[in-house]
């Protein structure tokens, strides 16, 4: 059975269920492994791991969804990292969440549909003193309001499609 996604490349993973496909206990390390390959683990690489190991797909996605590292849809472009730690809920996280989730139109742990962001709420970003603050990829973003943060993805998404 699969999904048939033409954009998943199946043979990069070979070399991986080459070296692991008959390791007792390697399920774990060929999904990081799948997931390094394509960012995220794809439908269609978990029917062919459950063929190359005997492990059924249903045990595959029970392991995997049991741990919070995998992902199981591409991520965006722009990956928003917003900060709901102490400092940040303090000084109003919320309003910010708010904002940026009526912007992008999606929920934490969700890809907007055009592909470019996605929203992960995390517990710490460690910038405290730039609360509230959200990352998009490797940039801080501080002292944040609702409008500055709707304005940051508003920018974002204008350059993208220049």
């Amino acid at each position: 059975m699969s999904c048939n996604n033409p954009s998943v490349d199946l043979t990069l993973l070979e070399p991986t269920l080459a070296e692991y496909a008959d390791v007792k206990g390697s399920l774990i390390s060929i999904l990081q492994k799948t997931q390094e390959l394509y960012g995220y683990v794809p439908m269609d690489a978990v029917y062919r791991i459950s063929e190359r190991t005997g492990v059924s797909p249903a045990k595959i996605l029970g392991v995997a969804t049991f741990y919070s590292q995998f992902r199981f849809q591409p991520m965006g472009k722009y990956l928003v990292m917003l900060c709901k730690g102490t400092a940040c809920y303090v000084n109003g996280a919320e309003r910010i969440l708010d904002a940026v989730t009526d912007e992008l139109g999606i929920g934490s742990n969700e890809t907007t549909e055009d592909g470019l962001f996605s929203l992960s709420v995390v517990a710490c970003l460690g910038c405290c003193s730039l609360a509230p603050v959200m990352m998009i990829n490797d940039k801080a973003y501080g002292s944040l309001t609702p409008d500055k943060a709707r304005q940051i993805l508003r920018d974002l998404r204008k350059e993208a499609q220049t």
